[in-house]
C-alpha cells in the first residue's frame, strides 16, 4: 500500500464538491488538496477562460501528489483571486488519506490515474447555477449579470465539455442534493473502515 490513498473529488460549479470533500477532511484529517490553487498568473482575468483545464497548472499538482504519496513534504502554492497571482502557500506534509477537489479534477488522464477513488458529485443544473449566483453576489462582490454572463459564456459551455464526462468515469457518483453528512458517510464507510482494519495505528479515530 502506499503512503496515502488518494480521493479525487469532481463535480460542476455549485454542486456540493467542495462542502463534501472539507467535511470528509475534517471527518478523517485527510490533507485536502484544491485544484484551484494550482491558477496560473493572468496578466487579463476578464479574457481568461478559468474553466479550461489550459488555466491551471495540473502538471504541478500531479508532481505534488507523486510526492506525498511517495511520503515528502511540498510547498503549496496559494492563488491570489484579487491580483490573479500565485503565491507561496505552506509546507504539506503526507497523510494516510489525501483528497482533491476540483471541477476539473477527474477530466486530466495523469491526475485521475493517480486517485484510487475518483468521486462525482452530481447536482442538477439549475440549482448549481442558483447556488453559484448566491455565492458570488454574497461573498465575491459580483453582480448577478457578471455572474450570468460568465456562466453562459464559460461556465456553462466547459461545463459540458470538460466536467460533465467525468461522472461516467468516477467510482463513486454522490448526490448533490443529499445530506452532506450521509454523503460523507458513504465516503468514510468506503475509504476510512477499510483502511482502519488493515492499519489501525495509522487512521485517526
Amino acid at each position: 500500500m502506499s503512503a496515502c490513498f488518494v480521493i479525487g473529488i469532481a463535480g460542476g460549479t455549485g454542486s456540493g464538491k467542495t462542502t463534501v470533500a472539507q467535511a470528509f477532511a475534517a471527518r478523517t484529517a485527510a490533507l485536502l488538496l484544491s485544484h484551484d490553487r494550482y491558477y496560473r498568473d493572468c496578466p487579463d482575468p476578464v479574457r481568461t477562460n478559468f474553466d479550461h483545464p489550459d488555466a491551471l497548472e495540473t502538471s504541478l499538482l500531479v508532481a505534488h501528489v507523486d510526492a506525498l504519496v511517495r511520503g515528502e513534504s511540498v510547498v503549496l502554492p496559494d492563488y491570489d483571486f484579487a491580483t490573479h497571482r500565485r503565491v507561496e502557500g505552506w509546507q504539506a506534509r503526507p497523510r494516510p488519506i489525501l483528497v482533491v477537489e476540483g471541477i476539473l479534477v477527474l477530466s486530466d488522464p495523469e491526475l485521475r490515474a493517480r486517485c484510487d477513488l475518483t468521486v462525482f458529485v452530481r447536482c442538477p443544473d439549475d440549482l448549481r447555477l442558483l447556488r453559484r449566483i448566491l455565492r458570488d453576489c454574497a461573498h465575491r462582490g459580483r453582480t448577478l449579470e457578471s455572474v450570468a454572463g460568465q456562466y453562459l459564456a464559460s461556465v456553462r459551455p466547459m461545463h459540458e465539455r470538460f466536467v460533465a464526462p467525468c461522472e461516467a468515469a468516477a467510482g463513486l457518483v454522490l448526490d448533490g442534493m443529499g445530506d452532506v453528512g450521509e454523503q460523507v458517510e458513504r465516503l468514510v464507510s468506503m475509504v476510512v473502515d477499510p483502511l482502519r482494519s488493515i492499519q489501525p495505528p495509522v487512521i485517526p479515530g
